[in-house]
């Protein structure tokens, strides 16, 4: 009796440990797809919003291009940020 009550222990231990393990790389590979999806849409968001002051003021379009370049480029990298930490916390 005691053998059956050790090994149903050992058994559902090794499933919960299994079990949580699967729901750590479907969380982390839900971040990275949301990760993925914000920083595309801020990036539209900000392209939409220096087109429409660029046919507002066409004589304020190089200094609109660039501060959008310069917004674009921190939004990847904050992007990219998420994403490695989403894959790290796959992997690790």
């Amino acid at each position: 009796m005691d053998l059956l009550v050790a090994t149903t222990a050992l058994v559902q231990e090794a499933s919960t440990e299994v079990f949580d393990f699967g729901l750590n790389k479907l969380g982390a590979a839900l971040g990275a797809g949301l990760a993925i999806v914000g920083g595309g849409f801020g990036i539209g968001r900000l392209a939409q919003a220096a087109m429409e002051g660029m046919a507002r003021q066409p004589e304020a379009a190089g200094d609109i291009r660039g501060g959008m370049i310069l917004a674009a480029a921190l939004i990847e990298g904050v992007t990219l940020l998420a994403l490695i930490t989403c894959i790290l916390a796959i992997v690790l």
